[in-house]
């Protein structure tokens, strides 16, 4: 057995809001057959199982009683290329933004709208990551993932993965599929996406009339460094809450009560409101309760001044999502996962 599994560990260094819970047994994975091992160490021992990747998307509020394996499986790989695309294969393990960095330094471009976005390869189809325009499912071309019920592995395709806004198949049904690695379909000609926020504005305040893709990825590395809080500094899961979809006739109702609403009309006839705006409004930004607090300069992000527990952040988020159904009548969904 390759696999070192070791007993009371604690996860304050594996999440990103580093909170000091443990783990009753942790392991890392660097390969197929060390994930293999863990299915086969929790059925042989009669624990739960947990996989993790950065742990940039968790919200720990007690102590695991579990299996915590860690995937830190490395590799990138070519599969094929033409003059025009390249298929990109990644464990899941690969840390999402070194991995976006070496796209773009091999002249490969489609992920630098994504830049600076923490956590894994592995968990970037799970909540179909998106940022400034772009989300996973436009740049997907197929992944491998295991059964955790039989340790077999099968392909899915973008299809298969049934993709949403913050969704895939991979969250409905968490319990079942282990994302071993992920294929993508990048291009080497720039077909950037540039009017999403603030990123047109940001290159021309820079003189960049004819950006490429990294310039695209350091205008929105800038953006986002000076709107999020840096996780090894301040514990914080980035954002906290998805912007809520509404149907048109009530974000219009809201527009005549709140004129300055921030919307955006959905292809589906819907409205996507700003969570951010939402408890912004509520006056809930720069709040702080003990070490838990929301963030002074974006109000989506919950922070761990230090001594937090998940418990705190927890109380603080529902919180929130009960003032922000007082004042608006509208429902905001946490994004990271709880356990």
């Amino acid at each position: 057995m390759t696999l070192q599994v070791r007993n009371d560990v604690s996860l304050k260094p594996f999440n990103s809001f580093g909170v000091d819970v443990r783990a009753r047994l942790f392991a890392q994975a660097h390969s197929d057959d060390d994930v293999r091992e863990a299915l086969a160490y929790a059925q042989q021992h009669d624990v739960q199982l947990l996989i993790i990747g950065g742990g940039s998307n968790l919200l720990l509020t007690g102590d695991i009683d579990a299996l915590v394996v860690r995937m830190s499986t490395l590799g990138i790989r070519i599969l094929h290329e033409d003059c025009t695309h390249a298929l990109v294969e990644a464990e899941a393990g690969e840390p999402w933004h070194p991995f976006v960095q070496d796209m773009l330094a091999r002249g490969i471009a489609g992920l630098e709208n994504l830049s600076l976005i923490p956590g894994t390869v592995g968990a970037a189809p799970m909540q179909n990551i998106g940022a400034y325009g772009v989300e996973i499912k436009d740049v997907f071309h197929s992944l491998t993932a295991m059964d955790r019920e039989t340790g077999q592995l099968r392909e899915f395709s973008l299809e298969d993965c049934a993709f949403g806004y913050r969704d895939s198949v991979f969250k409905h049904d968490a319990g079942r599929w282990l994302i071993l690695r992920v294929r993508f379909r990048l291009s080497y000609s720039a077909n950037l996406k540039l009017d999403y926020g603030p990123v047109r504005q940001r290159l021309d305040e820079l003189g960049i009339k004819q950006p490429t893709p990294m310039d695209v990825s350091r205008a929105i590395c800038a953006i986002r460094s000076e709107k999020l809080p840096d996780p090894a500094k301040l514990g914080n899961a980035g954002s906290f809450f998805k912007n809520p979809l509404v149907s048109a006739e009530r974000a219009a109702s809201l527009k005549i009560t709140h004129p300055s609403l921030v919307s955006y009309p959905q292809a589906d006839g819907r409205a996507k409101l700003a969570a951010g705006w939402l408890i912004e409004q509520a006056g809930w930004k720069g709040f702080r309760d003990g070490d838990a607090g929301v963030h002074r300069l974006q109000s989506l992000v919950l922070v761990n001044y230090g001594a937090a527990s998940g418990a705190d952040l927890l109380k603080l988020a529902r919180a929130i999502q009960a003032d922000i159904v007082e004042k608006f009548g509208v429902e905001l969904e946490m994004e990271p996962n709880l356990y």
